[in-house]
């Protein structure tokens, strides 16, 4: 046999008259990556991603999330507030930080949470951080 295939370099390439030829697509299809492990990248980052341990307030720092939200509800029925509280992740232990802003509707003693006029609900437990809104 010849290096440089010489002997057979000209030929005419074959064509079947049975079976039609395969495009493009097909072919390169062929020669994808197999995915063996399906699922397996969702996996990975699911476990990779971080979360957060929630803070436990001490008695005192309620007292005075109690006062400001007090204060608060004294100067208006339906105050503008910011609060930072813990969301709990779904899939693993702990969770994240989150803020939301809105008005606040009303405090609900029965469930012990946050009630906004957007239909939020925030527990009173979860509450880190409340800041009042500056009216533009």
């Amino acid at each position: 046999m010849n290096e440089n295939y010489e002997d057979i370099i000209h030929l005419p390439h074959p064509v079947s008259k049975r079976h039609p030829q395969m495009s493009m697509m097909n072919r390169a299809a062929q020669f994808a990556p197999f995915a063996a492990l399906t699922g397996f990248g969702e996996v990975i980052t699911e476990s990779a991603r971080l979360t957060d341990e929630q803070i436990i307030l001490e008695e005192y720092d309620q007292k005075r999330l109690n006062c400001i939200l007090a204060d608060l509800l004294e100067e208006s029925p339906h105050p503008a507030i910011v609060v930072r509280y813990f969301k709990h992740d779904r899939k693993k232990q702990g969770g994240a930080y989150e803020e939301y802003s809105g008005t606040l509707k009303r405090v609900d003693d029965f469930s012990q949470s946050l009630l906004f006029t957007t239909g939020k609900k925030i527990p009173l437990f979860a509450v880190l951080e409340i800041i009042p809104k500056k009216s533009e």
